[in-house]
C-alpha cells in the first residue's frame, strides 16, 4: 500500500506527459503558436496586476525602486560621458618589432622548408 502511494504522483506526471504530447502532435503549429501566445498575454495581464496591487500596498517600494532606476540610469549616462571624452580609451604609441633569437644568440631560421606536393584526388581514387 505504501508503495503504491509513493509512486502516484510520479504515475500522474508520466500521463499528463503523455497526454500533453499526444495534444501537441494533433494539434498543428499554428494553433499551439496562438496558445503560447494567449499564455504570455495571460501571464502579462496577471503579472500587471500583482505589480498594480503592490505599488498601492506599498508605495515607498516603488518609490525606490523608480529612484534607484533613476540612478542607475544616470551612472551609465555620466561613464558613457566620460569614455567619449577620454577618446574611446585608445592608447597612441609606437610599436617595434623584436626579432627571435635562440638562446646560444643567433637568429632564428625565418625560411620553411618547402613541403611536399599534395597528392590529386584521382590518385587517391585509383
Amino acid at each position: 500500500m505504501n508503495n503504491t502511494l509513493s509512486t502516484l504522483p510520479e504515475r500522474a506526471l508520466q500521463l499528463a506527459a503523455q497526454v500533453g504530447s499526444g495534444i501537441k502532435d494533433a494539434v498543428p503549429d499554428k494553433a499551439i503558436k496562438w496558445v503560447e501566445t494567449g499564455a504570455a498575454l495571460g501571464a502579462l495581464k496577471t503579472g500587471s496586476r500583482v505589480a498594480t496591487k503592490l505599488v498601492r500596498r506599498n508605495p515607498a517600494i516603488a518609490v525606490a525602486a523608480a529612484a534607484g532606476a533613476g540612478l542607475l540610469w544616470y551612472a551609465a549616462r555620466r561613464r558613457a560621458r566620460q569614455a567619449e571624452q577620454a577618446g574611446n580609451g585608445a592608447i597612441e604609441g609606437k610599436a617595434t618589432r623584436v626579432e627571435a633569437r635562440r638562446a646560444n644568440g643567433s637568429a632564428r631560421k625565418t625560411t620553411r622548408t618547402p613541403r611536399a606536393p599534395r597528392r590529386s584526388k584521382a590518385a587517391d581514387n585509383a
